[in-house]
């Protein structure tokens, strides 16, 4: 069965991403819209997507994204981040190493090492806000950065932190907080509750029910369908200009084709309502089905 070129070439950002072999970091799971700046374009991010050095990965309203690096340590990113990978070189020869520098302009953000990554792996990697630099080695920190305040929690492990002009400090004590000079004058290192943390990692976790993506979710959300080649991929565009990773299945004959605007990798039945009703209220668009 042959498809219009407007059709095939809705599919040539994808394959240009399956291309790239380089990378630096891995979309594993996320919560739409959210976009990946390459090459001056801004395109959505799905499961898969693979983020090289510069490329900023960006996240709206409401969002989340979790990305695994080489060394399988995860971060995990809020709503209305932005994060860059600047610079990452991954040695495999004898015992792996990671040597990376991140940086997160705004946002909230999670960085997680596994302990059986601590245990196989090495890794010298630096975080870098705005105004305030963490140097880490294998641990679990979070942090964030906006305009009233900057600052990075340590949850395990150890880290050397310090604001922009100031001497590194060395952080071994769970549950403190390293704050960078707020406009309220307040700075230094403090400790924080459980219940603080428990917050805090509300704000960078993936919830039930969230309108997740993953890699092999079963459940999809039908936005549109239409035998008409040009309606199907000016619905695929604004999906995506959305933020959407949107898809076009064909299916039929070359004499009567269908086109299905479809989002899909949706892990449970309660993401893609949710999807569907974020569509359905943002894009002003009506009937969206949900199924596997």
């Amino acid at each position: 069965m042959r498809y219009p070129l407007v059709f095939i070439a809705a599919f040539l950002p994808a394959l240009a991403a399956l291309a790239a072999d380089v990378h630096d970091a891995t979309v594993e799971r996320v919560v739409s819209p959210a976009w990946v700046i390459r090459d001056g374009a801004k395109l959505p991010v799905a499961p898969g997507t693979r983020l090289r050095t510069g490329e900023v990965l960006q996240t709206g309203e409401g969002s989340r994204a979790e990305l695994r690096l080489p060394d399988d340590s995860v971060v995990k990113l809020g709503s209305q981040s932005r994060f860059f990978v600047a610079q990452s070189e991954w040695k495999t020869s004898g015992t792996p190493l990671l040597t990376a520098t991140m940086r997160v302009l705004t946002g909230a953000f999670r960085f997680t090492t596994s302990a059986l990554a601590r245990k196989t792996t090495t890794r010298d990697i630096t975080i870098r806000l705005p105004t305030v630099t963490a140097g880490i080695r294998g641990t679990d920190l979070w942090g964030k950065a906006s305009a009233d305040r900057e600052f990075i929690v340590l949850i395990e492990g150890a880290i050397d932190v310090r604001g922009d002009g100031s001497a590194p400090v060395r952080m071994d004590v769970p549950l403190t907080a390293f704050d960078g000079p707020r406009k309220d004058g307040a700075a230094g290192i403090s400790r924080i509750t459980p219940a603080e943390l428990e917050t805090y990692a509300r704000e960078t976790e993936i919830g039930g029910g969230s309108g997740a993506q993953t890699r092999r979710g079963p459940w999809k959300v039908t936005v549109a369908s239409t035998e008409d080649s040009g309606a199907a991929l000016q619905s695929w565009d604004r999906l995506r200009d959305a933020g959407f990773a949107a898809v076009i299945e064909p299916s039929g004959s070359r004499q009567t084709p269908v086109y299905r605007v479809r989002i899909a990798g949706l892990a449970t039945e309660a993401d893609a309502r949710s999807v569907a009703a974020h569509v359905e209220a943002t894009l002003g668009v009506t009937g969206a089905r949900v199924s596997k």
